[in-house]
């Protein structure tokens, strides 16, 4: 019975959602009103979101150290080591299981989305990154919740638009919505987050996006303010350049602020291959690296006996702003929240870079305040102002988004007086960052994957095409006890080079070339050996279903095999298909046809609506009476044109002489009022015509 309640549950929603459809198509709201409203309702998520994700790790962390901490008072400061460890087992196994792209910083994995996914991002992300980054975060992970906030805004405003069944266009739109709105939430700062999304998410300033853009940032602020009136990330005390000569040294403290992040973001993907390396079930890593978090806890400095290196940190930021930490605290702390924030997110943990960024930051402009204080006290501001400013250098440095930096900081201020120096630091901190390395810290994780981006578009043809979408699976394969003389008639009689080797449960466990067999051969006799005895079954060259083609043939080059077996996945061996030589060819021809098929649907959405009429796209299928039929003998609407034609993987212009095929996807110009007229005659049965007649 309860699975009749939940069959007939689902198939209410579906009606219902399927109504949903029919009234929205039916209203026919303009372009802009469509999206200036889902960015309102993306905006009042992101702030909600915002809010609770808050909500979630001031509890987890009231949980771990004053309830769990007051239990675990008799080994104190040892305790340090248990909550994060504890955190750890939680984060690891949650991410691994539910949602692998939660894992790190977020902000990449939105980028990816939208330069190759067309914006689409599981609903199941926002969740488990609400969770995941809440525990990190709550029981002392050294990372921020900027990143998990965007990831987590982003997701909902893709699953919005996947749920309306928006265009890949609207959906993008969307996505950088909810970034945005994470932002201005977080912050208190609108503008900076709407730039955020179109510089760092989008990398493109678009006057399409702006407005949706804006309108989801102001909301999400809005929002958070009705339930947190007094939100402020930090304190800071007014600031004003004292001397001209001082921009001298904010020339210096952007260009050290350069160097600095290039280090942080180098050592921090230094410090996930290092972690990768570790012969440790991967889900269980974030426990070993609570352990060692929790070394550098007990080792360091403290405030009123929390690490200040642990959480996000804005506590010590602020102390910072106000001159209050000395030089060696400052020096002391930029470099230990350096590895303790590649240690956390190295070893799996899950939440943002942002918050670090800042917290280095804003201890190197201390550090450097102290110095040009000492020697030059007369035409120097308060250390404070070199914080302030070393926030944001350090940040565009990072991430290459000065524009970002620069309002965000000048937002949290309020004051034209700090604009100046401000500025100039962070656009020299640009400037060098980007002669040392043109990736930022966001763009070098996807590049690490194959993932090439410039200016938030993929620049990787191959990019575009999984391995699941050519692979042959159809693959002939031998068993790991099969003898060699069945294995010599084997070679003789598909012609191939080589073959995977499967054990009795059809798992990957080897390959075995002619090459192979050829050197037994010549060295040996063959009577009772077993293809065991020449395979190779160790550092085997494999593909994922999931994984794009540019991955696969750098991993096909890297040997200059002909073949790469396709394995279901990281924790199956089981063998589900290989990738050919010829396979790559018919990989470009699709990417080419899928890049081509994209581009036509763009350009058919932009011209969606004129004069009441608008493009559809039709799907005939099998039964329909009009298959073989040309297009001048079937007697549509006079204010009806087919356009064009899909046919499995080619795309045709449709002419009066060309005969419809079975699953032929028809692009339909037409009026509004008729639509539906022309899809009933062009999929109408054979049985209902002859009725009708």
């Amino acid at each position: 019975m309860s699975f009749i309640a939940a069959s007939a549950k689902r198939l209410y929603q579906r009606n219902k959602n399927l109504q949903l459809f029919s009234w929205l198509d039916r209203q026919h709201f303009s372009e802009s009103g469509t999206i200036m409203f889902t960015a309102l309702i993306v905006g009042i998520g992101a702030g909600l979101g915002a809010v609770v994700f808050r909500l979630l790790i001031n509890g987890v962390q009231i949980l771990s150290y004053q309830q769990l901490g007051s239990l675990l008072d008799g080994i104190k400061p040892f305790h340090l080591l248990i909550i994060p460890a504890l955190g750890g087992a939680i984060v690891g196994p949650l991410v691994y299981f539910f949602a692998r792209e939660a894992k790190g910083h977020g902000v990449p994995e939105v980028m990816e989305a939208v330069a190759l996914k067309g914006g689409r991002i599981r609903p199941r992300v926002a969740i488990v990154k609400s969770l995941a980054s809440a525990v990190c975060i709550g029981t002392g992970g050294s990372v921020g919740r900027e990143g998990p906030i965007v990831q987590i805004g982003s997701a909902l405003g893709s699953t919005i638009g996947q749920w309306l069944k928006l265009s890949d266009e609207r959906v993008r739109s969307l996505v950088a919505c909810g970034a945005a709105g994470g932002i201005a939430a977080t912050f208190n700062a609108p503008i900076a987050g709407a730039i955020f999304a179109l510089e760092v998410i989008l990398g493109q300033f678009h006057a399409t996006y702006f407005g949706a853009v804006v309108i989801s940032a102001v909301t999400a602020d809005v929002v958070a303010h009705l339930f947190e009136p007094n939100l402020r990330a930090f304190a800071i005390p007014e600031y004003a350049l004292v001397h001209p000569v001082e921009l001298i040294f904010y020339i210096i403290l952007g260009a050290i602020a350069a160097v600095l992040s290039f280090g942080f973001a180098r050592l921090l993907y230094l410090s996930e291959d290092i972690w990768d390396k570790i012969p440790f079930p991967e889900y269980l890593k974030p426990i070993l690296g609570g352990i060692a978090l929790g070394v550098i806890g007990i080792l360091t400095y403290k405030l009123d006996g929390f690490p200040r290196v642990f959480g996000v940190g804005y506590d010590s930021i602020t102390e910072a702003l106000f001159g209050n930490l000395t030089l060696q605290v400052t020096l002391a702390l930029l470099f230990i929240k350096l590895l303790a924030t590649i240690t956390t997110l190295g070893s799996g943990g899950s939440g943002g870079v942002f918050a670090p960024s800042l917290f280095m930051g804003a201890m190197m402009g201390a550090a450097f305040g102290h110095v040009v204080n000492y020697f030059f006290p007369s035409v120097t501001a308060p250390v404070g102002a070199y914080a302030l400013v070393g926030m944001s250098a350090f940040f565009t440095g990072a991430a290459h988004a000065p524009i970002t930096a620069i309002i965000i900081l000048f937002e949290l201020t309020g004051d034209y007086r700090i604009i100046l120096p401000l500025m100039l630091a962070t656009v020299v901190s640009t400037f060098v960052s980007r002669i040392i390395s043109r990736e930022s810290i966001y763009t070098l994780k996807l590049t690490r994957r194959g993932v090439h981006l410039e200016h938030g578009k993929d620049i990787d043809l191959m990019q575009s095409v999984t391995v699941a979408e050519i692979m042959t699976t159809d693959v002939d394969t031998v068993p790991i006890d099969m003898p060699l003389n069945e294995l010599a008639e084997a070679f003789a009689q598909t012609h191939h080079h080589g073959f995977p080797v499967i054990n009795s449960a059809g798992d990957l466990v080897g390959v075995v070339s002619l090459q192979d067999l050829k050197r037994v051969i010549l060295s040996k006799s063959i009577e009772d050996k077993t293809v065991a005895d020449i395979a190779t079954t160790t550092g085997l060259l494999i593909a994922y279903p999931h994984e794009d083609m540019g991955e696969a043939l750098r991993r096909l080059a890297r040997r200059d095999v002909g073949r790469l077996p396709v394995v279901a996945g990281e924790n199956s061996q089981k063998l589900v298909g290989a990738i050919r030589r010829r396979d790559v060819i018919r990989a470009y021809n699709h990417a080419i046809l899928k890049r081509a098929h994209h581009q036509h649907r763009i350009e058919t959405l932009r011209l969606r609506k004129l004069d009441e009429a608008g493009f559809f796209h039709i799907d005939i299928p099998a039964s329909a009476a009009v298959i073989g039929t040309t297009l001048t003998a079937i007697q549509l609407p006079e204010e009806c044109l087919i356009v064009s034609i899909r046919r499995a993987n080619t795309f045709r212009v449709a002419h009066g002489n060309t005969r419809l095929e079975a699953n032929d996807k028809l692009t339909v110009f037409a009026g509004h009022k008729c639509i539906g007229e022309v899809r009933a005659i062009l999929t109408r049965e054979p049985e209902a015509e002859a009725t009708e007649n």
